[in-house]
């Protein structure tokens, strides 16, 4: 009975980093089995919420933080174990030493690791939020040792596995012998290997080549009413809402959701757009709306402007229906078709990037990313029928520009010797 009293201050210690070790790997398993829509619950909820909303988005810290205590709570732990153990071998003999030892290692395994990680993956929103505030504290005692961990890891990486990289991203061929191995029928194996191609094919075009351009999509500016959709559907799906005093997209809220929102404050229940630059692929469009939750996509030039939209719908109509009249429309607008040996015929809506990879000729900086937004900087006006400017090399006459449809402009090389005028008004008539 003594030799148990003499050992209570080291189980009582014991047990509290059991309940330490359950902590750190309850919040563990708790923060990164969160989905986005609970950590954006997280972090406009509870203070301690917002503390486990914050912590995430850093994950190499929060997990270097929970390993380094989890580390030193078991070390601890194990090293208490051991001093007991001894004493009841010495006082009780070797059969009450080995029974305190398993039953110490079940207690750490079961307590202090099983259980907690199990509730944590029942109720990860709930635990989050109860962990965040001291699991913060935690992390800004390990902060000082970051940079020491970090570089220690990275000389064990390269002392163990020196020729170690990272494995590649899957490719299209690997994709497609998954895919092959695991279809039966052939009709539909085709029909997943096309699937699968435009998949991947969007990573290799880029945000501009699928995104609407401007004219084609309407856009209004705050406070939108019902009233002032005129009772159409507006052609990109969506009520896109502008900054209250520009033309920039901000906001966005789709038409199946306008029969459930008040009628004079649709901008009020518009939800934040993402932003892409127009030079992304267009599969960093389609991972930018799935990061933030987004459904439409800003597609923004170098100086900060909105040249289009993109919205989830135009991106799964790529990889799902490619032929559907919306996509193949858009399509069109930005086509380049041959009039000749040097002669082309393009739409306003037609980048400047694609128009240089089809001539093969690198163009001069423009502050648009088409032709049609080439055409007003230098016109510094909309461009109407017979207008023309000298750019990049070429001669670019507007042969139609109708009120509805797109502009068709007529391209064709400078004769040899002219000087190639920069995009200014004097490079027009």
């Amino acid at each position: 009975m003594e030799s148990l009293l003499a050992t209570l201050p080291h189980m009582l210690v014991m047990t509290a980093l059991v309940v330490a070790s359950a902590f750190f790997s309850g919040s563990e398993a708790a923060l990164f089995y969160l989905t986005r829509e609970q950590q954006e619950r997280l972090a406009a909820g509870s203070r301690g919420g917002r503390a486990a909303a914050a912590l995430l988005a850093d994950p190499p810290r929060v997990l270097t933080t929970i390993l380094f205590w989890n580390l030193v709570t078991n070390m601890a732990y194990f090293a208490l174990s051991s001093v007991v153990t001894l004493r009841l071998g010495t006082q009780l003999g070797t059969q009450a030493s080995i029974a305190f030892g398993l039953g110490a290692l079940l207690a750490i395994i079961l307590f202090g690791e099983m259980l907690p990680k199990n509730v944590a993956v029942i109720w990860p929103q709930q635990v989050a939020g109860l962990v965040g505030l001291p699991l913060k504290m935690a992390a800004r005692l390990v902060d000082p040792m970051l940079p020491m961990l970090k570089t220690v890891t990275n000389a064990s990486l390269r002392l163990v596995a020196p020729s170690f990289e990272p494995e590649p991203y899957l490719e299209l061929g690997d994709l497609e012998r998954a895919i092959a191995l695991g279809a039966k029928d052939r009709d539909l194996l085709e029909q997943e290997r096309d699937i699968l191609g435009r998949t991947v094919s969007l990573s290799e075009m880029r945000v501009e080549e699928i995104m609407r351009p401007r004219k084609r999509y309407w856009a209004f500016t705050p406070p939108v009413h019902v009233e002032d959709l005129e009772g159409e559907a507006t052609p990109s799906g969506y009520v896109l809402i502008t900054e209250p005093d520009s033309e920039e997209i901000a906001a966005a809220l789709p038409l199946d959701r306008v029969a459930m929102t008040p009628i004079d404050a649709l901008h009020l229940y518009a939800q934040p757009v993402a932003y892409v630059p127009w030079s992304a692929p267009a599969a960093a469009a389609l991972d930018a709306l799935q990061e933030t939750g987004r459904r439409v996509a800003a597609v923004l030039n170098e100086m900060g402007e909105t040249v289009g939209v993109v919205t989830l719908e135009d991106l799964f109509d790529h990889i799902l229906n490619p032929e559907s009249h919306e996509h193949e429309a858009i399509r069109q607008l930005g086509s380049i078709r041959a009039l000749g040996e040097e002669a082309w015929e393009v739409s306003g809506f037609t980048t400047l990037r694609k128009v240089s990879r089809r001539l093969g000729v690198p163009f001069p900086d423009a502050q648009n990313v088409t032709v049609g937004g080439l055409l007003q900087e230098v016109l510094h006006r909309v461009p109407s029928a017979s207008d023309a400017i000298s750019w990049g090399g070429f001669y670019w006459e507007v042969v139609e520009a109708p009120q509805d449809g797109p502009t068709l402009i007529h391209v064709r090389p400078e004769p040899s010797g002219s000087t190639d005028q920069p995009a200014s008004p004097e490079g027009a008539r």
